[in-house]
């Protein structure tokens, strides 16, 4: 054999939209849908290269986070390349969470600089106090004060920035959970885990380049960039952006849209299905639909498989980048609970609390381990070796396999439930319930909810001589934690069940729900 030249694939990281422009310049990229305009990836490539420029210029290098206070729109898409292409670490906010939430989130990562738009003008004036580490706050629309306007990006060169010399192993985003002691946990999702999901997903779920999805997820969230976006960019497809999830905008992007895949959690199907315009809707054109971050009902399935569309559920979770499975066509309907199989670099198995394999059609723990699995959560080794274990992830959910090797997720060993798409993780709103003047223990359940899937069920241990007043209890809340978080039914009393160990029993709290 020849001796060849040494080389290290962790030292390779690709400028996704750099090598588009090469390859297929003049090809649609991206349609953002209120306005119908079109950009290629050449001109794609260009814009983001003149804001990556633009951070260069606020001072903003390799290893700095950029934080993002946005809904769904170009500037924000734009950001999450230019960082890539600088090395900065791109540092999402959720609009859904409070001004107090936000804080906490903001002080953990220490930003240099943050955009936001003009939806969230007031909360940005509410944290701008709390700033310590922020030296530059930008405006995607009308600036505030001496905030910087976004428009200036566009007298930034057009040339690709100077390499950063990144590798695999450099963080990309930041995107954060709940967390089960109470304070949310960063999980840092790196180039190579972006990258390895979306050969993870082209390899197993068959896109190319003539496949095009809408971006209706939020972008903070991990499903918005690497659910089809990323995948379509590696192969030349087109995305749809879109501000936010419509029902009437849906229903277009189906019929005149030109979608060939679409993703949704439950609640969402759940929306379409009762919707005027389902009966008569044309989805001959759609190639897939899956369901993801939350247990799906079977009619919402049976409905899609009666107009012909081989409705699917998925299984991600952010620390693993959000594709894991996929269930075959020809096996959607014989194994309707079923996600199917791994993807194609990706390996799990189920074991039991002593972390011993468990047989066919027995229950345990599911464990994720592959390139696409975080290296672990921002200033929280802690929480990070907890999680990680000998390149294991250990998930929190319980999963079965059946004799023919398909996958089945049946629950979660943790507490935390699933509202609307959204992970609810008790232990950080019964810390904020505790707070509250006469309430001397509380607990958070999730129980089922036709719309939601789940919703919060609070129950309270009242101090002697207080009584509750539950609209004015729940109002206290809302000013403190995001809507979804927020219990929909409260109970009081007398004792909290208890284990023999002193824990509250969430278990038999839930049992009395059902």
């Amino acid at each position: 054999m020849g001796t060849g030249v040494s080389y290290d694939q962790s030292t390779y990281v690709t400028d996704w939209l750099a090598k588009r422009a090469d390859l297929s310049p003049d090809r649609v990229a991206l349609v953002e849908w209120a306005s119908g305009a079109e950009v290629s990836f050449r001109q794609w490539n260009e814009r983001v290269n003149r804001t990556a420029n633009y951070l260069l210029g606020l001072g903003v290098g390799k290893g700095d986070r950029v934080s993002v206070y946005s809904e769904n729109r170009q500037e924000f898409l734009d950001l999450f390349f230019a960082t890539g292409k600088i090395g900065a670490i791109l540092h999402n906010l959720n609009w859904r969470l409070t001004v107090a939430e936000l804080q906490g989130i903001i002080a953990d990562a220490e930003p240099t600089v943050l955009f936001y738009s003009s939806e969230w003008a007031d909360n940005v004036a509410a944290l701008r106090p709390s700033f310590t580490t922020i030296k530059d706050v930008v405006a995607f629309d009308e600036p505030t004060g001496t905030d910087g306007s976004f428009s200036e990006r566009d007298g930034a060169p057009a040339d690709a920035p100077p390499d950063p010399g990144l590798t695999m192993d450099d963080p990309w985003g930041i995107y954060y959970t709940g967390g089960t002691t109470g304070l949310p946990k960063g999980a840092i999702l790196t180039h190579g885990n972006i990258t390895w999901n979306s050969i993870n997903t082209i390899s197993s779920w068959g896109l190319h380049s003539g496949h095009t999805a809408p971006l209706q997820l939020p972008f903070f969230h991990v499903g918005g960039p690497n659910i089809f976006m990323m995948p379509l960019i590696h192969t030349g497809g087109t995305t749809i952006l879109c501000r936010e999830f419509d029902l009437d905008e849906t229903f277009d992007l189906i019929e005149r849209g030109g979608i060939t895949h679409y993703v949704g959690v439950p609640t969402m199907y759940q929306m379409l299905q009762s919707h005027e315009r389902w009966d008569t809707a044309d989805f001959s054109r759609l190639e897939l639909v899956i369901s993801g971050g939350a247990p799906c009902p079977l009619p919402i399935k049976q409905k899609f498989w009666a107009r012909g569309i081989d409705f699917k559920v998925g299984y991600g979770l952010t620390e693993a980048t959000g594709n894991n499975f996929w269930l075959p066509r020809d096996k959607v309907r014989d194994k309707p609970d079923s996600v199917g199989f791994p993807l194609m670099h990706i390996d799990m198995k189920i074991v039991d609390p002593e972390g011993t394999a468990v047989g066919p059609t027995e229950a345990g723990e599911l464990l994720i381990r592959g390139p696409h699995i975080t290296p672990g959560y921002w200033n929280r080794p802690d929480a990070t070796a907890e999680t990680i274990v000998d390149g294991w992830l250990h998930t929190g959910d319980l999963a079965t396999r059946d004799p023919d090797g398909f996958f089945e997720i049946i629950g979660r060993s943790k507490d935390m439930f699933i509202s609307g798409g959204e992970n609810v993780y008790p232990a950080e709103v019964e810390s904020v319930m505790l707070e509250y003047p006469g309430v001397a223990e509380a607990a958070l359940v999730g129980i089922p909810d036709d719309k939601w899937g789940e919703v919060g069920r609070a129950f309270l241990v009242l101090d002697p001589e207080t009584e509750l007043d539950t609209t004015a209890f729940v109002d206290w809340l809302e000013e403190r934690m995001a809507k979804y978080k927020l219990p929909r039914s409260v109970a009081v009393i007398d004792e909290l069940p208890k284990t023999a160990i002193g824990k509250i029993d969430k278990k038999l709290l839930t049992e009395v729900t059902t």
